[in-house]
């Protein structure tokens, strides 16, 4: 794969953070970008997030994840108990990114489409990336989507995938990048004042942003 293979963790509406760091990485036409899920609800920012990330496909390969966040907002346009539900989990801050007394159809169409877009899962010769976790006895194309999407690691811990691949993953909020050697969580808690971590799988450098912008590396 030519370019760098950079995987970027959970950014719930937090886009000052990842403005921050998409100028620090500086993305390149030949590098692969892999957005890890959950772009939408909790950060002051869903509609700025989106924004960044279509115009982020003009500059690179993005490859983006669909993460249990994303999921419930696309059930949520037009289903009243999804719509109850994605709002008790953080959606209403996504609402108020598109203004005052938003609802779900004040989201434009070419956001929709992005959403609609996102891939249950990715994989390079490497690496497989997916939202939240696996089950490691199972090809990628048999996996079902609640683990795929929405159980945590410390619910159920995999161990190595039958394919020998290093899975990437988020969903789980660390204190820091966790690498078990088989599996790498780069969800770093952002818009829980922690961290939106970049981790390039090619050098092992990473790039970490505060909710405000602060950039550490």
């Amino acid at each position: 794969m030519p370019g760098r293979l950079i995987a970027l963790g959970d950014i719930h509406g937090c886009t000052l953070a990842l403005r921050a760091l998409l100028d620090a990485i500086d993305p390149q036409p030949d590098d692969t970008l892999v957005t890890l899920g959950d772009y939408v609800d909790r950060g002051p920012d869903s509609k700025g997030t989106l924004d960044e990330l279509i115009a982020l496909a003009g500059r690179c390969r993005l490859v983006p994840v669909l993460g249990n966040h994303d999921e419930m907002l696309l059930y949520a346009r037009g289903r009243k108990d999804d719509l109850r539900f994605w709002l008790e989990c953080g959606g209403q801050a996504t609402l108020d990114s598109y203004g005052q007394n938003a609802r779900p159809d004040a989201v434009p169409p070419e956001h929709w489409d992005f959403l609609r877009s996102c891939r249950r899962y990715f994989e390079t010769e490497t690496h497989f990336f997916v939202h939240a976790n696996y089950r490691p006895e199972l090809p990628l194309d048999a996996q079902d989507d609640r683990t795929l999407r929405w159980l945590p690691l410390h619910a159920s811990l995999p161990g190595p995938h039958v394919s020998g691949k290093i899975a990437v993953v988020g969903h789980t909020p660390q204190e820091d990048v966790l690498d078990l050697g088989h599996l790498i969580d780069v969800d770093t808690g952002c818009c829980y004042g922690g961290w939106l971590t970049a981790l390039d799988l090619t050098s092992g450098r990473r790039w970490q942003a505060a909710e405000s912008g602060q950039l550490r590396e």
